[in-house]
């Protein structure tokens, strides 16, 4: 994955060890199928309670806006339910 959104004028307020964190855990996501994604982003959801990083909600939208720049609508509306499912886990 390229490494090139964490240079988004945007991202400039988010502190850069949670942006390389994002990075590894979407690197580490890539090729999984859809119900393996969801238990990978179930078991980064616990484990993100021990790292010690909050994400403040401007943090959030931020990346979530920079990730979908070049991505096509239908990409756009998976990410967006993407984020409702997490939303419901919380």
């Amino acid at each position: 994955m390229n490494e090139s959104w964490k240079n988004d004028p945007k991202l400039q307020g988010v502190d850069r060890t949670k942006l390389d964190m994002l990075q590894k855990l979407a690197e580490q996501g890539m090729g999984k199928s859809p119900s393996d994604l969801m238990s990978y982003l179930m078991q980064l959801k616990s484990g993100s309670k021990n790292s010690g990083l909050k994400f403040q909600p401007g943090e959030i939208a931020a990346i979530i806006e920079v990730l979908k720049i070049g991505k096509s609508p239908e990409e756009c509306a998976r990410l967006d339910r993407m984020i409702q499912l997490m939303s419901l886990i919380k």
